[in-house]
Parts: C-alpha cells; sequence; structure tokens
C-alpha cells in the first residue's frame, strides 16, 4: 500500500514529550563556557542568543567522537569564508584508486524542507527492546553507509525548536572532524577537531568550547560503527522513503537525549538527524548537495583557543 510523504513524515514523529524546566534549576553543561583570559582559559557563564543555543544544539550535539590526540593550536585568526573553505590537493593514495564511475553531482538550489518530528511522539522503553530481522538489517544498511564514508562535504538547513531556520555549508574529515559556517548575516561558525568543539561567534569575539565525547551523535564521526553493536538503538522503522534509527544516550548529570537519523530508501544517503536535549526540545538538520569526493583541507579543523577573530566595526 503507497502512502503519502505526509503520512510518511507522521510514522517518523515518534519521541519524548518536553520536559519543562523546572524554576531555579541549573542551567545545562554545555551553557558552560570557555573565555580566554591572561594566558589561560577562565570559566563563565555562558549568556547565549537563541542563535548560538541553536547552533550549538543542531550541530555541536552530533559532533562527538570518541576521544583523539589533540591537533596543535596553529591556526590564524579567523578571516572570512573565501579563506577558510580551501581544499588541499588530491591525496595520491586516492589517485591510486582505479576512477569510480558516478553520475554528475547535480546541485540543488532550494533547500530541502526538513521533515519535524511530532512533539508529541513516545518512544518505548529500551531496556526489553527487540528487533526483527527487518529492522536489523535496515540497521545494518545504515551501518555500512556511515561507516563508507571518509569525508563528505554539502550544505545544511537547520530548524530550531521555535522553527528558526538556518543554512550553511558543512565539511567533515574522519574521524572526529567537522566545520560548520553559517549563511551572513550569521556571525556563527562551528569547528571539531575530533576531542572539543569550538562555537566561534566573529561579531563579537568570543568562542565557547564544548567537549566531544558527551554527545550522542559522535558515533557519526567514527571509523566504523555497528549501531546496534555501539550505541543504544531504542526504536527502527521505516516505509518507502526514510529508514529512521533512533539512538538514546543517558546521561547522570544532564539527563537523557536522543538522536533520530533518517536515511533515504532508495539512494542509502543520510538525509537528516534530529536532536531531542534533555529538556525535550528537537532541533533538527537536513543536510543536501552531498559530495564524498572532496576533501577538505585538513588545517579547516585545526581550534586556536587563544586566538579570536576581530569584530567587524
Amino acid at each position: 500500500m503507497e502512502i503519502s510523504a505526509q503520512e510518511s513524515r507522521n510514522r517518523h514523529s515518534t519521541t519524548v514529550a518536553p520536559k519543562p524546566r523546572r524554576a531555579g534549576s541549573a542551567a545545562p553543561a554545555q551553557d558552560i563556557a570557555l573565555t580566554n583570559e591572561t594566558k589561560g582559559l577562565a570559566p563563565r557563564p555562558a549568556i547565549l542568543s537563541g542563535l548560538r543555543r541553536a547552533a550549538a544544539a543542531g550541530v555541536g550535539l552530533w559532533l562527538a567522537t570518541a576521544p583523539l590526540a589533540m591537533a596543535e593550536p596553529t591556526s590564524p585568526k579567523a578571516t572570512g569564508k573565501a579563506t577558510e573553505r580551501q581544499f588541499s590537493a588530491a591525496d595520491p593514495a586516492r589517485q591510486a584508486k582505479p576512477p569510480q564511475p558516478a553520475p554528475p553531482l547535480t546541485k540543488l538550489t532550494t533547500p530541502p524542507e526538513p521533515v519535524i518530528p511530532d512533539p508529541r511522539r513516545n518512544v518505548p522503553a529500551s531496556i526489553f527492546t527487540t528487533f526483527d530481522a527487518k529492522q536489523k538489517a535496515d540497521a545494518a544498511r545504515v551501518s555500512a553507509y556511515l561507516s563508507s564514508l571518509s569525508t563528505l562535504v554539502g550544505n545544511f538547513v537547520q530548524v530550531g525548536p521555535d522553527g528558526s531556520k538556518l543554512k550553511g555549508d558543512f565539511y567533515i574529515m574522519k574521524p572526529g572532524k567537522v566545520r560548520f559556517e553559517y549563511d551572513d548575516p550569521s556571525p556563527i561558525s562551528m569547528v571539531a577537531d575530533g576531542q572539543s568543539l569550538v562555537v566561534r561567534d566573529r561579531r563579537l569575539a568570543t568562542q565557547d568550547v564544548y567537549p566531544l565525547s558527551q554527545t550522542p551523535l559522535r558515533y557519526l564521526l567514527s571509523d566504523k560503527i555497528d549501531l546496534l553493536r555501539d550505541t543504544n538503538v531504542v526504536a527502527i522503522t521505516s516505509d518507502d522513503l526514510y529508514i529512521s534509527v533512533i539512538i538514546e544516550e543517558k546521561n547522570a548529570v544532564i539527563g537523557t537525549s536522543r538522536l533520530m537519523l533518517m536515511v533515504g530508501v532508495k539512494d542509502g544517503q543520510l538525509k537528516q538527524w534530529t536532536v531531542t536535549d534533555p529538556q525535550g526540545y528537537d532541533t533538527t538538520v537536513a543536510i543536501y548537495n552531498l559530495d564524498t569526493t572532496r576533501r577538505p583541507d585538513p588545517t579547516m579543523f585545526k581550534i586556536d583557543y587563544t586566538d579570536y577573530s576581530t569584530p567587524p566595526g
């Protein structure tokens, strides 16, 4: 029986209802920003705007990976996009491989419309979760796709809990490295070097540091992944449009968060993810114009913890 795209979205709308924050409760651990004072980093309470909070939730929460050796911070002062988006020469190892036939990349001029989960959705408790053969095969397909990626470049559109939309470009180099740049007039850029994530505001000349190992989305940046073995999968669904896998992670300090991955049934490519934070708020990021052949310059992922960009004016 065929179903419409809208029905598909409804069938994938399954998670936990938002939990209101108690009056006087402490802010989440991610809201502690690190700023530069003298020659070290001194913690201070972060007073983040809605833009920076949405950026950290939508992208930062999925950039975590297993801790790797920290790259030495040698990046110069932050500059404009044109200077930072440079790619290294083709890897000789890649050139040695036989050319893989692939259809020409057709770029979309209009971003896709993200599938927004229903806030009333409910996911069954994971302690007794079991999956049938079809669900296990779907999870294995998603795992094989994620494991096959080494680099990924494309565009994204992000929808925050309040419905606001942001767009930009992203660059991934596995294991553990990501750079997200938001389109103007947003001053935000984000860099992950495999161990830490920095959210930089060029206008305010500030940068907030987040630990990558504290988020459920680190699995996306590992070299190899078996979702059923390496993560706590609590739901697997599929239809004519998407395979959806929901991963749950519990943290004694900040609470329970969830990640929903959606992969296209026809092309097997990642289409979007939704992060549900411990307060129950969703941030969805849809990606498009994906290119697995471009190799970003490794210097794009270096973090300078002491050098901030100069604010305009």
